[in-house]
């Protein structure tokens, strides 16, 4: 008998296994395949042969013996190392796990911010409403008027000032309205961002009055205004200037809560008010700023037409064709005739042409808009559109209009000017003028004036103003003086065979004011030329 050694590895132990062999008596005996299980995991590497696990060996040489099937858990391993590539190079490097950790966190605070921001945008347009006022708006100017009285009555107006408005309701018993009233007071005290706004007025006496607005300068400010707080803030863009001003662009920006809108209409309704009311029983002045009038100084008290002393019948004329004009509008517009009138006053300086205008206007409760023609950089385009975009109840006064043109062929400054005479006529009377539109011109030479100027349609009213006439200088005489009679008598025969104008007289009696009688005996100051040292 056979016997096969093995030797386990488990058991440390030699194994013998026999071998049979069947039909050991026949001659050629059969072959037999022993299958052995060798894995280290089992408990033995012997495996004792059972008839099921014996097998004959085929006759056919050709066939391959049985082999074992591959097992498939070889595999998992590598799966689970492919899945893990990624952690594993995160956990041994410190600089990967680090950078992905600020991306992370800078990731979302990007998405928070623009998340805040997003939301706090929502809800100022749903919570705030906001007001812009341009530095070109009529309402800008009442606006820092409006501020600047309050800041008189406030003492001051300050960066994120409280300034109290006229007509708040904070002065009520409430503790939230004495802790708000508390809390603008406070702040005033503290008041650094402002700009100042200076009034000069000089009396008829010749004394002077100068007054300081405080008014809220470029920043925020805050004020309360019937009830409502009110955020207002001044900017000034430097990069865009206004050309015809020379200044930079401004605007105010006015903020408060949805709920509160009505106080800006309420604000500005007041604002314009106080600026009419400042206005009232006045003659504005306007003067040409670019494209547009603007007040020119303070509003001058109206002046008495009686206070400006004609010879017999101008004055009277002059008011009596104005009053007619002013009320028959639909009579021009019945018969296709252009709404505009057009007056002429010529004469020797200091007659008292361009007072009596002034007069006129008072007496009419008009305004008074100046055209300068040799204004440095006015065009035909610009004079077309002042002349068409006068302020309501205005006159337009052209003064000294020979000389608007007298010096244009001699000297280069002339031509700073690009107002051409063809230029000045189709803006008084072309297509493109306006309606409602009343002119008065004065002129020194009327002489020297082209005849296409002063034609009917341009100049429906031509009046002469002279030097004084005997009965001026009485009228005047006694407007200073009232009971001297007398004197009056004398001082005119004075006078006789002298030229003396209006202005000169005015003047004399000015100096002479309470004094009469010296008036009277020093009639050579008007009829001799002389030096004042």
């Amino acid at each position: 008998m056979a016997t096969l050694n093995l030797h386990d590895p488990a058991t440390a132990e030699a194994v013998s296994i026999p071998l049979e062999t069947q039909g050991a008596s026949s001659s050629h005996p059969q072959p037999q395949i022993i299958y052995i299980n060798t894995r280290p995991s089992l408990p033995s590497s012997t495996t004792t042969p059972t008839p099921s696990s014996t097998y004959p060996a085929q006759s056919n040489p050709s066939s391959s013996s049985p082999q074992p099937s591959t097992s498939t858990s070889s595999t998992v391993p590598e799966t689970k190392e492919q899945k893990g590539f990624i952690k594993t190079v995160l956990d041994s490097n410190p600089y990967f796990s680090a950078g992905f950790g600020l991306m992370a966190v800078g990731a979302g605070l990007t998405i928070l911010r623009k998340g805040t921001v997003s939301g706090a945008s929502i809800l100022r347009r749903q919570l705030l409403v906001t007001l812009e006022i341009p530095s070109k708006d009529k309402s800008y100017l009442w606006f820092l008027h409006w501020m600047s009285s309050q800041s008189r009555g406030a003492s001051s107006l300050a960066h994120t000032s409280g300034a109290e408005a006229a007509g708040s309701s904070s002065s009520g018993n409430g503790i939230f309205a004495r802790l708000s009233d508390r809390v603008a007071n406070k702040v005033n005290r503290r008041s650094q961002f402002l700009a100042v706004q200076t009034e000069f007025k000089q009396h008829d006496n010749g004394s002077v009055t100068t007054r300081f607005n405080l008014v809220p300068g470029n920043g925020k400010h805050l004020i309360r205004y019937n009830g409502a707080w009110i955020q207002v803030e001044r900017t000034r863009d430097a990069k865009m200037m206004d050309m015809t001003t020379g200044t930079p662009w401004e605007t105010v920006t006015l903020t408060t809560l949805s709920r509160d809108r009505q106080v800006f209409t309420e604000l500005l309704q007041e604002a314009q008010k106080m600026a009419l009311l400042n206005q009232e029983g006045k003659t504005v002045i306007y003067t040409s700023w670019g494209p547009e009038w603007r007040p020119f100084g303070q509003p001058r008290k109206r002046r008495v037409l009686e206070s400006v002393i004609l010879d017999e019948g101008i004055g009277e004329r002059i008011v009596r064709d104005v009053r007619e004009f002013v009320k028959n509008e639909k009579w021009y517009a019945d018969r296709g005739i252009p709404y505009r009138r057009g007056y002429l006053l010529y004469g020797p300086p200091g007659s008292g042409k361009t007072s009596f205008i002034q007069a006129l206007a008072g007496e009419l409760e008009y305004n008074i808009c100046i055209l300068n023609l040799s204004e440095r950089g006015l065009t035909n385009d610009r004079l077309n559109h002042l002349l068409t975009n006068l302020p309501e109840r205005s006159i337009m006064l052209l003064e000294d209009i020979d000389a608007a043109f007298a010096k244009r062929d001699k000297t280069q400054e002339g031509f700073q000017s690009m107002v051409t005479f063809s230029g000045l006529l189709n803006a008084l009377d072309g297509v493109a003028s306006s309606e409602g539109r009343i002119i008065f011109m004065t002129t020194n030479h009327i002489e020297v004036l082209d005849s296409a100027l002063i034609r009917p349609g341009r100049v429906d009213l031509r009046e002469y103003v002279g030097d004084a006439t005997p009965l001026q200088i009485r009228k005047m005489f006694k407007r200073f003086y009232e009971k001297e009679d007398v004197l009056a008598d004398k001082f005119v025969k004075s006078l006789e065979g002298h030229k003396v104008s209006t202005a000169a007289l005015q003047g004399h009696f000015v100096h002479f004011k309470d004094r009469p009688e010296d008036a009277c005996n020093s009639v050579y100051y008007l009829t001799t030329p002389h030096r004042v040292d």
